[in-house]
């Protein structure tokens, strides 16, 4: 291995679970490709990605009582 030439770090896509490159080189980095980093972004504004919460009773202002 050349001390000269840069490591070339590999991760894992967090969309498909592929190797990636992790590099200036990669405009899609962390993701392996665009089609994983599109799919990633629809998640994403088709709201997919939610954590769970129980919705407040009809009755109840929604937000912060102390600011209301």
């Amino acid at each position: 291995m050349n001390p000269n030439q840069p490591v070339t770090k590999t991760v894992v896509c967090p969309n498909c679970g592929g190797k990636s490159i992790y590099a200036p080189s990669n405009l899609f980095r962390p993701f392996c490709s665009e089609r994983c980093k599109s799919m990633d972004l629809g998640a994403w504004a088709s709201e997919g990605f939610r954590l769970q919460a129980e919705a407040p009773p009809d009755d109840q202002v929604y937000g912060d009582a102390k600011l209301q």
